[in-house]
């Protein structure tokens, strides 16, 4: 029981939609860490679609991301992400789950300020690991020792990860609890968002009495 979904307060969703707006909510965070997975169900409570970068970056291409890789390698695949990234952007509100290196590009990273509101799924290196030390598709894991490439890729892009509006810890729990913290911790900051919002130039003054 303790487990389960919580039913979202639509008050909440109220609130979060209309401070949203435009924008997106946009996952990002390394490989493994349940991006796409908690992003699915963060829009499902949100009622927002949601759209996973890669899938449309392989639509784009008419090529999987792997064969991407092989044959026009990471340059050309980190240009063609940040394209598609800028281009879905322009159509929010959504919520975007991104690849482990999207929000490495500091193009990709000013986008997502000025159109989204960054989530970054924070998991320590060894749970990490364990969800994808058996899956073949990573690219930047195809190599002798993926596990030394995984916790590199960790220390070089945390730093960075961490000028995310938002981190919330992806660890070994249920996913929709996750994926309720992270509906509460949008409402925090969209509170918070608010308070700090600058007063508008052109509305009257209280002080002055001045209505204009």
């Amino acid at each position: 029981m303790g487990n389960e979904p919580k039913r979202t307060d639509r008050r909440r969703v109220e609130r979060i939609l209309a401070a949203l707006a435009t924008r997106s909510i946009v996952f990002v965070g390394m490989m493994g860490a349940g991006k796409t997975t908690v992003g699915r169900r963060v829009a499902t409570r949100l009622d927002l679609p949601f759209v996973d970068v890669d899938v449309e970056i392989e639509r784009a291409a008419a090529q999987t991301i792997p064969e991407i890789f092989a044959e026009h390698g990471e340059t050309y695949f980190r240009d063609g992400e940040r394209r598609v990234i800028a281009r879905l952007l322009a159509d929010g509100p959504q919520v975007l789950a991104t690849g482990g290196g999207a929000f490495m590009n500091a193009e990709t990273r000013a986008a997502i300020a000025a159109a989204g509101v960054s989530v970054w799924l924070e998991a320590d290196p060894d749970v990490l690991w364990n969800r994808v030390r058996h899956r073949t598709h990573r690219p930047l894991l195809a190599n002798p020792d993926p596990e030394g490439t995984l916790r590199r890729l960790v220390a070089e892009r945390y730093p960075t990860y961490a000028l995310a509006d938002l981190t919330v810890p992806s660890r070994d729990a249920p996913k929709d609890l996750v994926a309720d913290e992270i509906v509460e911790a949008l409402d925090r900051h969209f509170s918070a968002e608010a308070v700090h919002r600058p007063v508008d130039e052109g509305s009257a003054d209280p002080a002055s009495g001045d209505s204009r």
